[in-house]
């Protein structure tokens, strides 16, 4: 309601009163933050006419639309600047190419800290940013990359519980000007009513206003405009030119002879005759006349010059956009070698620059808003991080994972997950599987209806490079025959043991204790050799021997005949 601050006659949770950013309450608060108070005006100082000072721009002309807009007046050069797009291709091409590089990068929102209530604050952000306009919003926020600054408007919804931004508007920056005495606060053009003769202060938690400044100083002299201006301004020259160069050498030049005391009229029919062949490509003439066409080289005069020009041309807008030529211009040794990788579109450290500062922008003047709208002031607000992550090497980062889970170093599965990127599945999500290894029911890759209890009876369904390979139990591998009938040789190790007794005290004492505490079957075995000559160590040599000697026997009989327990 006008004139009031927002109260809510509801039994349902709602947002706190509306302050500013000092804690001052806001007055007309729902008109402002739910209406359009920057729209375009018929009759005011906010017109969406354009004075299209491009036409016949003059390198005066350009030099005194520059220095305007030091001093205030920048109309006539944020015009410029929109018809520079329209007109110069080139620069259209790579200005979109440094737009899109920001705008496709994934978006996240930190929480200001571990608490329940920031990690509230960080989730109604998140919520609002999977917005499906949000692209086209942001790439209209970029523009302030060739302009030096954008103004979007914030249109508010309001529900029971929650302030929402619905729309976020572009607006003509030619609708705003820069204060007088620092150059730097943003003024809305004819006040909210779009008729004041003076510009005032934007209403808070309405625009967000960005500053993509390409060098420092006055936020109207860091856009990228104003460096284009002078190339854009004498590739017109040149086109012109080469255009006037084309008319004059392009075509052959079309000669008319008459013979000596021919009539006025006859002279007249020929000059006709030259003049239709230019627009008709044919003509009459008498059969005592004569057009001869003179075809010209150029003589000293090289048609190349003007494609030169406008190649360097195109090559410095691309170093001031892209930071580089090899993409833009798809040169030789350019698109396609380790040249076109390294700089990619857009070179990486200007990307990374325009994705921070749009971070801060939207932290600014929208994240803070949204939080503190629904749920109060706060010390710290969410953080807004726009970028991909730093690229990791999977195969040194994967060895560096094998090395430590070889030395018992304990690695978490999240690191893993992180490294590899790969997801954790869903509850009721296929599981991919080794070839020949039957599917288990369960995300983590025990079946329920076996009982994830009992790891041993698990893996010894598993083939045994499975097991070895993702780091099973020991135990488990070792029980992997367990179910089979035991063989000759089988049966041979269990008299040996049974005719020793000392020997399986010793061995056997401590094996379980041991072999759970391995992580791979290397280690296992490492554990056995160890185990047995500390065993033999203490044992009778002769009976071993004796033992050791009538298995050997035994064992060859075995294999000779080939017929179990033999």
């Amino acid at each position: 309601m006008p004139g009031t601050d927002i109260v809510l006659w509801n039994a349902a949770p709602a947002p706190p009163p509306l302050v500013d950013a000092s804690g001052r309450p806001l007055r007309d608060a729902y008109d402002r933050l739910t209406g359009e108070i920057s729209a375009p005006t018929v009759t005011g100082l906010r017109s969406i006419m354009s004075g299209h000072p491009a036409q016949g721009l003059d390198p005066a002309r350009l030099a005194q639309i520059l220095r305007s807009a030091e001093q205030g007046d920048a109309t006539a050069y944020l015009e410029l600047a929109e018809e520079m797009e329209e007109k110069y291709p080139h620069y259209q091409s790579v200005l979109g190419t440094r737009k899109r590089a920001v705008t496709k990068l994934p978006i996240s929102i930190v929480a200001a800290g571990d608490s329940a209530e920031e990690e509230g604050d960080a989730q109604l952000c998140r919520d609002w940013f999977k917005r499906p306009t949000l692209r086209t919003e942001l790439r209209d926020i970029m523009d302030a990359l060739g302009k030096g600054f954008s103004a979007t408007e914030i249109i508010w919804t309001f529900s029971a519980t929650a302030w929402k931004p619905a729309q976020l508007k572009w607006r003509y920056p030619t609708f705003f000007e820069f204060d007088q005495v620092t150059g730097e606060q943003l003024l809305l053009k004819g006040g909210e009513d779009g008729t004041s003769g003076l510009a005032q202060p934007l209403a808070p938690y309405k625009f967000i206003t960005h500053f993509a400044q390409a060098k420092s100083g006055l936020p109207i002299r860091g856009g990228l405009a104003r460096t284009v201006a002078w190339y854009y301004l004498f590739v017109n020259f040149t086109i012109k030119d080469w255009i006037t160069f084309l008319e004059v050498y392009g075509l052959p030049l079309r000669v008319g002879k008459y013979a000596n005391g021919t009539s006025e009229g006859d002279i007249r029919k020929l000059a006709q005759a030259v003049a239709q062949i230019g627009s008709d490509a044919g003509c009459v003439i008498p059969q005592s006349m004569m057009i001869e066409f003179v075809k010209s080289d150029g003589g000293a005069t090289n048609p190349d010059m003007f494609k030169a020009f406008c190649q360097y041309a195109d090559d410095a807008v691309s170093k001031a956009v892209l930071g580089q030529t090899s993409s833009a211009d798809a040169k030789s040794g350019g698109l396609g070698t380790g040249q076109a990788s390294l700089h990619g579109e857009v070179r990486e450290d200007i990307r990374d620059d325009d994705a921070e500062q749009l971070a801060a922008t939207l932290m600014r003047d929208l994240v803070v808003p949204l939080v503190m709208l629904n749920r109060g002031p706060r010390e710290n607000y969410p953080l807004v991080e726009i970028g991909e992550p730093d690229p990791v090497d999977q195969d040194t980062a994967l060895k560096g994972i094998a090395a430590a889970v070889s030395y018992n170093v304990p690695v978490g599965v999240s690191y893993f997950r992180e490294v590899t990127r790969v997801p954790t599945p869903e509850d009721d999500e296929e599981l991919l599987r080794q070839p020949g290894t039957a599917p288990l029911g369960g995300a983590d890759g025990t079946d329920p209806a076996a009982g994830a209890s009992n790891p041993s009876k698990q893996a010894s369904k598993a083939p045994k490079g499975a097991i070895q390979d993702a780091g099973a139990d020991p135990v488990a591998a070792s029980a992997e025959h367990s179910d089979q009938e035991p063989d000759a040789i089988d049966r041979l190790a269990e008299q040996m043991i049974a005719a020793m007794p000392e020997l399986e005290n010793a061995m056997m004492g401590k094996f379980e204790d041991l072999i759970a505490s391995a992580n791979s079957m290397a280690e296992v075995r490492e554990i056995l050799a160890i185990a047995a000559g500390d065993a033999i160590m203490g044992m009778d040599t002769a009976k071993f021997v004796e033992i050791a000697a009538s298995a050997g026997f035994s064992a060859k009989i075995a294999g000779m005949i080939a017929e179990p327990g033999s």
